[in-house]
């Protein structure tokens, strides 16, 4: 018996001693203030430590809830976000709604928003998120204001484009990534033979701005889906994977094995590329 009293005592001992597990984080409804008056609707998630931190800019007509199976995923992967209301939507519409917005010009509201990244940028300045542990993830309209924005904040360690074009109510996409070069994810439907298109020279101008070598460009598609639609059924388990190894290892070149003469030598070696080169269309030449 006593005994049994001992071996129960030390148990108890022994698990006070166990440090206590943290409490799970829980998401914060903040609110981001620009500099130019706009009041901006944010959800924040804390980044458990060594993992990064990504702004979350939702595409035209849309809202931050779109991002909410995403959201889930960082969230169980230890991966911090903060989701933007873009100005003039979802919640952060107390300058006025974007259906109101004008559609061209270099300074309309659309082109402005990157003061709306600028916002979240500096709020997490403010929580110690350095850039080196922040990312940029933009969805349709919301790729074209992430990607403007590395013009302000080029040392920011990630970009993620889903469903990019060249331009989305004249915010353009192609003169930033001819500057950005950290690592980049781009992606894009097939099905939309004109987005995919607009997405692959993106994607070119960014192999060419980070360096053939540096593995620091990944593409993704899918076939029938696009914008958040494609984020969800097909990318996030890929997207996680980027955030682990955003950046590929280098690859080798092929080497050149020397024929057997004794063996089939009808056709003649030919050495493989040795780099992307020729998958960059002479557009961009």
């Amino acid at each position: 018996m006593r005994k049994n009293l001992f071996l129960l005592s030390l148990f108890f001992l022994l698990f006070a001693a166990l440090p206590l597990r943290a409490e799970k984080t829980e998401v914060q409804t903040v609110t981001l203030s620009t500099k130019d008056g706009w009041a901006l609707a944010a959800s924040y998630l804390p980044a458990e430590p060594e993992k990064r931190t990504l702004i979350l800019l939702h595409d035209l007509g849309k809202k931050k809830e779109d991002f909410t199976s995403f959201e889930k995923a960082l969230a169980n992967a230890g991966f911090g976000y903060l989701a933007v209301d873009l100005r003039g939507f979802g919640q952060s519409i107390g300058g006025g709604k974007a259906s109101s917005f004008a559609r061209e010009g270099v300074d309309n509201p659309f082109n402005k928003m990157t003061r709306d990244v600028d916002a979240a940028v500096e709020f997490l300045h403010q929580r110690n998120v350095k850039d080196e542990d922040l990312g940029l993830f933009g969805v349709g309209l919301g790729a074209n204001v992430a990607a403007k924005s590395t013009t302000f904040w080029p040392d920011i360690a990630l970009l993620a484009l889903i469903s990019p074009t060249s331009n989305v109510r004249d915010v353009l996409a192609i003169p930033a990534m001819r500057i950005y070069k950290g690592n980049v994810l781009i992606a894009a439907g097939a099905a939309d033979k004109k987005m995919f298109l607009e997405a692959s020279v993106i994607r070119n101008v960014a192999y060419l701005t980070t360096g053939p070598e540096n593995g620091k460009v990944t593409f993704l598609t899918a076939y029938d889906k696009t914008s958040h639609e494609m984020l969800d059924q097909y990318l996030i388990p890929a997207v996680l994977q980027w955030l682990y190894t955003p950046q590929r290892p280098e690859i080798l070149p092929d080497a050149i094995t020397e024929l057997d003469n004794t063996e089939q030598t009808d056709g003649v070696p030919v050495e493989s590329s040795r780099t992307e080169d020729a998958l960059v269309p002479s557009v961009l030449n």
